[in-house]
């Protein structure tokens, strides 16, 4: 087995550990540490196995993210906003270098639906953080379009984009619709959608470092 893949099995292991124990509980240093390194050893691996510095640049900055996440309070929640904002701005830029063409236009107009819908459902609940989330929305749809610019063999790393936007949306949910009503399901959901997406981001995008 590669040393790349070697790597990657520490965050596979912390990210079932997390889904299993700690993504519905209460703010921990153990559950921060998990979190954390499930995602860091991602990006440990995609860097060894040669992936586009951008994708890895994005997975670091999500492992950022989730541990500013794992904590309590507005202002680390929009310090893990920012950080999944620039990995976002990160993937965006290394889809596009591999990009054929423009993004299919239904599933784009999908994706362009879906951020405008947020106005209608989010943005009314966010509060002060209004600004902040549309800012967001507008990233990770981006990121959307770029990826749905790749060529079809690079399937893996739009299927991980679509399942990040999907854990994003189930994460929204979570926040802002249903803050008084926390649902172990719908955690774990949200774990296993976001985590999946950034192993195959992580993972597929070595197979764009030919193409950048």
């Amino acid at each position: 087995m590669s040393t790349g893949l070697l790597l990657a099995l520490p965050g596979a292991l912390s990210a079932l550990v997390y889904w299993i124990s700690y993504c519905w509980q209460e703010v921990s240093a153990t559950k921060s540490a998990t979190k954390t390194l499930s995602t860091l050893a991602l990006a440990a691996a995609a860097a060894t196995l040669g992936a586009p510095p951008a994708i890895t640049a994005g997975l670091a900055l999500g492992a950022l993210g989730d541990l500013a996440l794992s904590r309590k309070g507005d202002r680390a929640f929009l310090a893990g906003m920012g950080a999944f904002a620039a990995g976002h701005l990160a993937y965006a830029a290394a889809f596009l270098s591999a990009a054929t063409g423009l993004p299919p236009l239904w599933p784009a107009l999908a994706v362009l639906a879906l951020g405008l819908s947020t106005e209608v459902w989010l943005a009314p609940r966010t509060g002060a953080l209004r600004w902040p989330v549309r800012g967001y929305v507008v990233v990770i749809c981006a990121m959307a379009l770029a990826a749905l610019a790749l060529p079809v063999a690079a399937w893996p790393v739009l299927l991980g984009a679509i399942l990040f936007l999907a854990s994003d949306l189930l994460l929204a949910i979570e926040i802002f619709l249903r803050p008084d009503r926390p649902s172990r399901l719908l955690s774990r959901a949200v774990w296993a959608a976001y985590w999946s997406g950034q192993a195959l981001i992580g993972l597929g995008g070595v197979a764009l470092a030919s193409s950048l």
